[in-house]
């Protein structure tokens, strides 16, 4: 008998979201069960091939994103939607802490008419939790940019680097606290 025989192979679907700066996101995402890959990079701008320099000069159009691929038997769409909204704040237009512009706006980007209901629901359902009115926006996945190499991992490769320590590790202890049973 073969190795493969008797086995099923894993569907993954893919999640894409802004919230910030990548490195939050992807510092949180590849956290999880299910969660088979997490990257870095840039989506929602007209710019083709953007780089790192170009985004954050606010002309492209670009959010700083993070690509998800995960396991839908194994993390639901609804439970990154739950990660995602406790990470960062959906209420702040072209912000995060000190991170202001267009490449940082709250955003999720939906793949299929599925993940754009579970989106508005979630945005319905979080929205009790805020003073403020979520301003989310959301749109079509478009041509996803994985971001420069040294952008990839960058909180487990650069864990003493201030921003790390200051804004990244914040998030990631508050995943730690409360959704524990969804970690590796």
């Amino acid at each position: 008998m073969k190795e493969t025989e008797g086995m099923s192979e894993k569907k993954l679907d893919t999640a894409t979201l802004a919230g910030g700066c990548f490195w939050c996101l992807e510092a949180v995402f590849r956290r999880l069960k299910g969660v088979e890959n997490a990257v870095s990079g840039y989506m929602g701008g007209a710019t083709r091939n953007p780089t790192y320099r170009d985004v954050c000069s606010g002309n492209t159009g670009h959010a700083e994103v993070v690509q998800i691929r995960y396991d839908p038997a194994v993390i639901s769409y609804a439970d990154l939607l739950e990660v995602f909204f406790a990470i960062h704040d959906p209420t702040t237009l072209n912000q995060q802490g000190n991170d202001r512009g267009t490449q940082y706006r709250s955003a999720i980007f939906y793949h299929t008419l599925e993940q754009l209901a579970a989106a508005e629901a979630a945005i319905l359902a979080e929205q009790a939790g805020w003073q403020d009115p979520i301003v989310t926006e959301l749109a079509a996945a478009e041509t996803f940019y994985p971001a420069e190499d040294y952008h990839q991992d960058y909180f487990a490769n650069n864990t003493f680097q201030p921003y790390c320590q200051f804004v990244v590790a914040p998030k990631v202890r508050k995943v730690v606290e409360k959704f524990g049973d969804k970690l590796k």
